[in-house]
């Protein structure tokens, strides 16, 4: 079977890659969603579950950010350029992947006082909250088409193994 540039990405370099580029973005959006949560229920804005959100928020858009710009110079623009993409879900796949940068640098700006500055806090928690499913869908969207025989959106049949039941 084929697999898309995100599995491959995944799958290479056991385990390490599958920590950089998954575990710990997944463990900060899982992180921050349960804290955001929380925080949206109970109204308290100075706990140690703030803390930890904050915190949280300002480390993965920071290391996202880093993740964000490796993977731009080294896979995607590569990909683009020498035209080495597997077909329409292999593109979605990887795009998806990135558009988490929006979300998470987000959250971190927010987080570090840098946009919505004047905004109460009211509103501030509803931009986060926001943020933060924003994240959870792309996330979502890149690992769904990332699991997906690229070659299932080409009308190619090669590579397709049927599984008996």
């Amino acid at each position: 079977m084929n697999i898309t540039h995100y599995m491959g990405l995944l799958a290479d370099n056991q385990p390490w890659n599958l920590l950089i580029f998954m575990a710990v973005p997944v463990i900060c959006a899982e992180i921050l969603a349960i804290t955001e949560i929380a925080i949206l229920f109970t109204r308290k804005l100075d706990g140690a579950l703030k803390k930890l959100n904050k915190v949280t928020g300002i480390f993965a858009g920071i290391y996202f950010t880093g993740v964000f710009i490796y993977l731009l110079k080294t896979a995607y623009i590569p990909l683009t350029v020498n035209g080495e993409w597997k077909g329409w879900i292999d593109v979605v796949a990887v795009t998806f992947y990135l558009l988490g940068i929006v979300p998470f640098l987000g959250m971190s700006l927010l987080d570090l006082g840098l946009i919505f500055r004047h905004k109460a806090e009211e509103e501030k928690l509803k931009i986060h909250a926001i943020f933060v499913s924003i994240f959870l869908i792309v996330a979502h969207v890149a690992m769904i088409f990332g699991m997906i025989d690229p070659s299932l959106g080409s009308g190619s049949s090669a590579g397709h193994d049927m599984i008996n039941m």
